[in-house]
């Protein structure tokens, strides 16, 4: 059934309501503050639904906080400082500095973003949807960009009829630094291994549809359920976590963020000195050719074709560089 369109009368309608809303909102977030007591702590956002954050203190309780209205844009991963209004509830008045942040453009071309002080990007790929090596590329590319370590999951590897030629499709990633994690959700084989380097540092997952991030992310989580009960019943806002990015806890330590709107992932506006340095293969290369203003496509003195048809740069990254190249150019 079509969508009724509305008028633009009703139209205004609906953005007085929603602008009374807000303001309600605000105000009832500048009273609580009025009446705290003025004690300031550190906490972390696990989860965010509009105004409303989950935050972990330091006591490793959840609170239901408000987020007063001039403070940024605060995502789950992000450290805050908050201020207790009463049982299980405070006001978060400051965000604290970010390591990193992951964003990605909305339909309009801003930046959104999805999820802060991120430790490592998990790549999710698997026998069947086929991999699309360009888009893990431009997972890549993100990763560097941001100073983020990435990891590239082969999933479902049970179902390979070659296990082991599955592996080395992807032996020019290992080559140049990335480490594989051959896994199966379903059969729990490599798990153990993934969630160990996981435990290094909050991690997050991405990947095209049909690889099996959900089942990889229950399977990581035993207790997922427990947590998102927790979750849920410290911010009041029922089981939605699944529609907003979410911390985790991992047995035996460590985090995993569950950002569901990641599997739609593009790259934002990027220059060429920004994506060549993307390109941890192409790096070394790039400040070695004849000319300061080569593209590396067809300039005469190129070093970085040199590498290429010498076998330092594999032949199919070379052409992943080749057409974000090219997009960031149509994008300008």
């Amino acid at each position: 059934m079509a969508r009724r369109r509305l008028s633009g009368r009703q139209m205004a309608r609906v953005q007085a309501i929603q602008a009374r809303r807000r303001a309600k909102l605000e105000a009832r977030t500048e009273r609580v503050l009025e009446g705290a007591e003025g004690d300031l702590r550190e906490g972390r956002v696990i989860t965010r639904h509009g105004r409303n954050l989950s935050v972990r203190g330091e006591d490793g309780r959840l609170y239901h906080c408000l987020g007063r209205q001039h403070l940024g844009d605060p995502v789950c991963g992000d450290r805050v400082v908050w201020q207790p209004t009463g049982t299980g509830e405070g006001v978060v008045v400051a965000l604290l500095e970010r390591a990193n942040v992951l964003a990605r453009p909305d339909h309009s071309g801003r930046e959104r973003p999805l999820a802060a002080n991120i430790g490592h990007l998990a790549v999710v790929l698997a026998v069947a949807p086929p991999p699309v090596l360009g888009l893990l590329d431009q997972y890549l590319v993100a990763a560097e960009t941001l100073g983020i370590e990435a990891l590239v999951v082969l999933n479902k590897i049970d179902l390979a009829p070659d296990p082991a030629a599955f592996r080395d499709a992807f032996a020019p990633y290992r080559r140049i630094g990335y480490p594989l994690f051959p896994v199966s959700a379903r059969a729990g084989t490599g798990l153990a291994e993934l969630r160990g380097r996981l435990r290094q540092g909050p991690g997050i997952l991405v990947g095209q549809s049909g690889v099996g991030k959900s089942s990889l992310i229950q399977a990581l989580l035993p207790d997922m359920e427990i947590q998102i009960q927790r979750i849920s019943a410290a911010t009041g806002q029922g089981c939605h976590t699944t529609s907003a990015a979410t911390w985790y806890d991992l047995p035996g330590g460590g985090a995993l963020i569950d950002a569901p709107g990641v599997r739609s992932f593009r790259l934002g506006r990027l220059g060429f000195r920004e994506l060549e340095y993307g390109f941890r293969d192409i790096r070394p290369y790039a400040g070695h050719c004849r000319f300061g203003d080569c593209r590396h496509r067809d300039e005469p003195g190129c070093a970085v074709k040199a590498a290429v048809e010498a076998g330092g740069i594999d032949r199919g990254r070379y052409r992943s560089f080749l057409r974000l190249l090219n997009e960031a150019e149509e994008q300008r």
